[in-house]
């Protein structure tokens, strides 16, 4: 019996071409003698249009770029998006697949709908993934879990209209030069930029709020960039660990998405008391912000071996260049049998939530 999966792809968000590729990857990957795969693809607009069933692999992301007049377009809370063709009876799909990065996809508001359609999906819930995605929350939420951490401030759009002078002093004196300015809901490194003087952290700011209406301004510090694949429901397990040396100052949207020359070096060089200590940290901050299914944890590893966590991320992409699949791969996981696992780990989650009693 083969799983009718669906691929929930594209979205409303600055990250859509990443979704794009990371659908891609996965299309490829899957089985089609396990799954019966159905797109859906989330238009930059927000318009959500089912395709048909695919029945072979797709070569162009053109492809998956299904037209507004399509006639199988649905409004966004259509259950209907989440049927299968397959039969008269419309029945609705075994499991749902969010491969969906930044707001409107990555944050819990596609986590809440399929929520109150009680379906099956890849991933994590909808306070992991809210959580998640406002790095200043996550932030909060790991320092009250103990996590050490470089030091961090953050502001609202509408706080520094007000008053911009204050905010760099802030900025400067708790943090000094160099520091990083990034959107606080977003991923993929868009809109991030380091500042090493008020004139570059003033236009980092700006181009910040071009993205969200909340910035977070992080200490910089010089250390190796280490990241550990976490996979799991309430008993997580840790890839191998991986260092990411960006050619670039810092490993960018860029470096990530399109030259495809920044060194993974996996499994990374670390003493076994260092990767004992990622591992633990990974978990602890997988469990605090009550994660399930996959995340990617972010480290950093100064000379004198400190190891501060970064952040999470609670949609890794799965392009060819993307750490988290490479991990797993290092530590005897193949693509296709990932993707199967978090499938699996997805009905197992949903199986347990049926047996929450709902009436007194």
């Amino acid at each position: 019996m083969k799983t009718k999966i669906g691929l929930l792809y594209g979205g409303k968000s600055a990250e859509h071409k990443v979704s794009m590729q990371t659908a891609m990857a996965v299309i490829k990957a899957l089985d089609l003698e396990k799954f019966d795969i159905y797109p859906i693809y989330i238009t930059e607009e927000g318009q959500w249009i089912k395709g048909p069933q695919l029945t072979g692999p797709v070569e162009n992301v053109k492809e998956l770029e299904f037209k507004k007049e399509d006639p199988q377009a649905n409004a966004p809370l259509a259950p209907s998006v989440f049927q299968a063709d397959a039969s008269e009876k419309q029945e609705p799909l075994d499991v749902i697949f969010p491969l969906l990065h930044g707001p409107n996809g990555e944050d819990g508001t596609v986590q809440g709908l399929l929520e109150l359609l009680n379906l099956p999906y890849v991933g994590n819930g909808v306070l992991a993934s809210a959580a998640g995605m406002d790095k200043v929350i996550m932030k909060n939420i790991f320092a009250q879990a103990g996590l050490s951490q470089v030091n961090y401030v953050w502001f609202i759009r509408s706080e520094w209209e007000k008053a911009k002078e204050q905010a760099y002093e802030k900025v400067e004196k708790e943090l000094g030069y160099p520091c990083f300015v990034k959107p606080a809901n977003l991923g993929s490194s868009v809109g991030i930029n380091k500042a090493t003087n008020r004139s570059e952290l003033e236009a980092a700011f700006q181009e910040a709020f071009q993205f969200d209406r909340k910035i977070i301004i992080e200490e910089g510090v010089t250390a190796r960039e280490i990241e550990i694949g976490v996979l799991g429901n309430d008993e997580p397990e840790c890839s191998v660990a991986g260092e990411i040396v960006p050619k670039k100052e810092f490993y960018d949207y860029k470096a990530k998405y399109e030259d495809g020359d920044t060194a993974l070096i996996i499994p990374a060089d670390l003493t076994e008391e260092e990767y004992a200590k990622l591992k633990e940290m990974a978990i602890k901050a997988f469990k605090a912000l009550d994660c399930s299914g996959l995340v990617r944890a972010d480290f950093f590893l100064t000379k004198d071996g400190k190891l501060y966590i970064n952040e999470v991320n609670t949609m890794p992409g799965f392009t060819p260049f993307s750490m988290f699949p490479l991990l797993w791969k290092h530590s005897g996981i193949e693509y296709p049998e990932l993707i199967e696992r978090l499938v699996k780990l997805a009905k197992e989650r949903h199986a347990e939530k049926q047996n929450i009693k709902h009436t007194l």
